[in-house]
């Protein structure tokens, strides 16, 4: 998951990805918030992922727990956080950045730029993987502040009525305070996760040492035995011990706020050590106590107010880990409309300082509605993990397959070495995804459906676009022939500058045909302004603008902007005034095309399709406000286009 909480101070972006970090200080800020942020939902998989893991290898109708089926079980997490996390992410992923952001839609501008052929494919693949995400952004805190509030059952059984009523008031105020923003929380979250992993382990050590054999789990080959005497219930077990390195995607996606060395640091020294020592302490305490597989993360704390306190820790935890993949879908669904996957919606800024950290309240509208469908549906973290995992195995099987594209094409490997690296990966992402489609029938049609839907939206609406575009052209006229017949015979002139917006710069922009129409004037300076977005995250201001007069009276400005950029018209074209043009922006006029769409007999698409994309463009944010124009100086023109 990506996300925006805690984009670095001003002062500390050199070490972002973009530079070398310029003081100890920063670093540490780095590798404090990279803590509170990226490892928020993989540092609160030990509420569940254990119990899970045991519970499926064998843990046997009374609840009682084999300590073969335990010592499997710890060897299979241990090494799934080794090979996955700290091999696949941490060692080699995280250097396939994309001038310093990360993430699967970041990799997949990356690996189109470097492919002449096959981009198709590779769009394919980014589809599908932000699809998947959405997945995961709506499971996460439904599963993981379950699981915390859970604990207060063990406190007194008189709280499981409460579990559920209390989950939902924790998430709907969590959803309610998104639009507030989240740099003020953020700064919190840093340190109380840091407190988290020290409980963690501090809390595993005493049942460690009763039970020292657990250590052994280091050795592979108990990983290794448990898969080949168990077959089906060894592989079954797999999509449960997954749940151990689910936010593993969050190491990637969180690259251009932290920087790859603060959250390498972050996981080697901090994070890693506290988990592994935490599932070990759980194993050992399953062994000595079979029954305590019930609830073994909680049942390290002693009954009373340290276990009331630890519930309370765990809420926080979980609630930090579900803002920081709330805030990622936001990232994500921005990232998405910049691509041309989604239509616009609306984005409000909640920082002046901080461009990353947005609000989007649709997004938050449609996750909160799919999260309380969840916790309604399913009312435990038990039920709630069987839905869980198919759709990060499934981002993260198409991050293996997009790395390999980039480091073949951008790293210049030779094919062979770049699939030798890779396919080890590969083939383990793809033998945990089978595992976990063992579990569709039993909740894990829920990511598969959401992602079947945003994968059928994102299709619709890039394949609409351009079938639309296409049409469009076919009925323009060439601008430069337009342009030529205006210099030598103009109309009537008015005074001031005009701006006419369009996607395509070498067609004359509907807003400028209709306006010569029905006004019959022209006005003294006229601008073909075009938006382009760059296959990289952010643009250089000095590359933002370029400039190209193509007559007296008429010019082409076109203005970039990365993907996890938010189009600032004004502001962009505040730059085009060092290239020479000169002008007000009280006196100029922005002129919009405002496209109403009707089904044609014959689009490219099937009808059911012509209609979802009616639709979704009506349901487009209005591009006044999409690209910050003053509301004030736009005139809109409306034109029937059929599709």
């Amino acid at each position: 998951m990506t996300s925006e909480l805690a984009a670095p101070a001003p002062e500390t972006v050199v070490a972002n990805g973009h530079g070398n970090a310029h003081s100890t200080a920063s670093f540490s800020a780095l590798t404090l918030g990279s803590i509170g942020v990226v490892y928020g939902d993989i540092g609160t998989s030990p509420l569940y992922a254990l119990r899970e893991a045991v519970v499926a290898a064998g843990g046997g109708s009374d609840g009682a727990a084999t300590v073969q089926a335990v010592m499997g079980v710890l060897s299979l997490i241990l090494w799934a956080l080794i090979i996955v996390v700290t091999l696949k992410y941490v060692v080699i992923l995280l250097r396939a950045d994309n001038h310093g952001e990360g993430g699967t839609l970041a990799l997949m501008a990356l690996a189109q730029k470097a492919v002449t052929k096959g981009g198709a494919a590779i769009v394919l693949l980014g589809i599908i993987s932000g699809a998947l995400f959405y997945g995961d952004a709506v499971l996460t805190p439904a599963l993981s502040v379950l699981s915390a509030i859970e604990g207060l059952k063990l406190v007194t059984v008189t709280f499981e009525p409460y579990v559920v009523p209390l989950t939902v008031v924790i998430l709907v105020a969590l959803f309610a305070v998104q639009s507030r923003g989240t740099a003020r929380v953020a700064t919190f979250f840093g340190p109380i996760m840091c407190i988290w992993f020290v409980v963690l382990a501090v809390a595993a050590i005493e049942p460690i040492m009763k039970q020292p054999q657990v250590l052994l789990a280091f050795n592979p080959l108990y990983a290794v035995s448990f898969m080949i005497h168990h077959g089906m219930i060894g592989f079954v077990t797999l999509g449960a011990v997954f749940l151990a390195v689910t936010g593993a995607e969050a190491l990637y996606a969180d690259l251009g706020h932290f920087g790859k060395r603060p959250i390498q640091v972050a996981w080697l020294f901090i994070v890693l050590p506290s988990l592994a020592i935490n599932y070990l302490g759980q194993g050992a305490l399953v062994i000595a106590n079979p029954a305590a597989i019930e609830n073994p993360f909680f049942m390290l704390f002693p009954q009373g107010w340290m276990l009331i306190a630890m519930v309370v820790l765990a809420t926080m935890a979980t609630v930090i880990a579900s803002q920081a993949v709330i805030t990622g879908a936001y990232s994500l669904t921005r990232q998405a409309i910049q691509l041309g996957l989604l239509p616009r919606f609306e984005i409000r800024h909640t920082s002046e300082a901080h461009s990353g950290q947005i609000f989007m309240p649709r997004i938050n509208l449609l996750l909160l509605i799919a999260v309380m469908l969840l916790v309604l549906m399913f009312r435990s973290s038990s039920a709630l993990a069987s839905a869980y995992g198919i759709s990060v195995t499934g981002t993260m099987v198409v991050t293996a397959m997009m790395g390999f594209v980039v480091i073949w094409k951008v790293w210049n490997w030779s094919a062979v070495a770049a699939a030798a690296l890779i396919a080890p990966f590969l083939f383990l992402d793809l033998t945990f995804l089978a595992a976990n489609l063992l579990k569709v029938w039993e909740g894990g049609w829920v990511p598969l459906a959401l992602g079947a839907v945003m994968i059928i939206l994102m299709y619709t609406w890039r394949r609409g676009s351009r079938l639309l575009f296409e049409k469009s052209r076919k009925l323009e006229f060439p601008l430069s022939d337009l342009v030529d017949m205006l210099e030598k015979r103009p109309p009537q002139r008015v005074p001031g500058t005009a701006v006419f917006l369009t996607s395509d710069p070498v067609s004359a922009p509907t807003a400028l045909m209709h306006s010569l129409k029905h006004y019959k004037v022209l006005h003294e300076k006229n601008v073909i302004l075009t938006i382009e977005t760059a296959p990289t995250p952010r643009m250089d201001p000095a590359d933002r603008v370029k400039l190209e007069q193509i007559s007296p009276t008429f010019s082409k400005v076109t203005l970039r902007f990365g993907f996890m950029e938010s189009p600032n018209v004004p502001r962009a074209l505040a730059i085009a005034r060092k290239l020479g043009w000169q002008f007000d922006i009280m006196s100029t006029s922005f002129f919009l095309s405002r496209r109403a769409l009707k089904p044609a007999a014959h689009s490219g698409m099937p009808r059911w399709q012509d209609r979802l994309f009616i639709a979704m463009s009506r349901s487009a944010n209005d591009a006044t406000d999409y690209f910050q124009i003053p509301s004030g100086r736009v005139v809109e023109v409306g034109t029937q286009v059929a599709i």
